[in-house]
């Protein structure tokens, strides 16, 4: 029985394990998105939300904390001076998880890690896509325009 056993061991020795947490982290801050197991995904998000969190309090104590589980200086900055401000007054809940399905080679469970007010690029895609539409849409109204002009000046000529 697994009885109050917190994580996921990932296969992976204690020290591996921390690293590649640490590195999952490093990337979701730096590129907001980012593509992994479901598995590892589930498990960077608590430490990714503990360290947004911990962003918040914006003093020297939690700088030098999460200087020591972030060693990007440049991912650091950009979390207390971009990210916090953006997600800050959320009560929690900063990232997600979104399933993708089997991967090909070996059938892990794949998945998306993003930062919830980061999607930009799903929402550019999403305004790309409705603004095809509405061409599309504009097109067809005038094509029906064009086609009524044409029947109404051909029933005129016959007149």
């Amino acid at each position: 029985m697994r009885h109050r056993v917190k994580g996921r061991k990932l296969k992976r020795t204690a020290s591996h394990r921390t690293a590649t947490l640490r590195s999952l982290v490093t990337s979701v801050l730096k590129h907001k998105r980012i593509k992994t197991t479901l598995a590892k995904a589930k498990e960077a998000r608590t430490f990714v939300e503990k360290l947004i969190t911990k962003a918040k309090r914006n003093d020297l104590h939690s700088k030098r904390l999460i200087m020591s589980e972030i060693k990007d200086k440049e991912v650091v900055k950009e979390l207390f001076a971009e990210i916090v401000p953006k997600i800050g007054d959320r009560p929690g809940g900063y990232t997600r998880v979104i399933k993708l399905g089997a991967r090909v080679g070996d059938a892990a469970q794949m998945a998306i890690l993003e930062l919830v007010d980061y999607n930009e690029v799903a929402n550019k895609k999403a305004e790309e896509r409705k603004e095809k539409r509405e061409q599309k849409a504009q097109e067809k109204e005038a094509e029906k325009e064009r086609a009524a002009e044409e029947a109404a000046t051909q029933t005129a000529e016959e007149k």
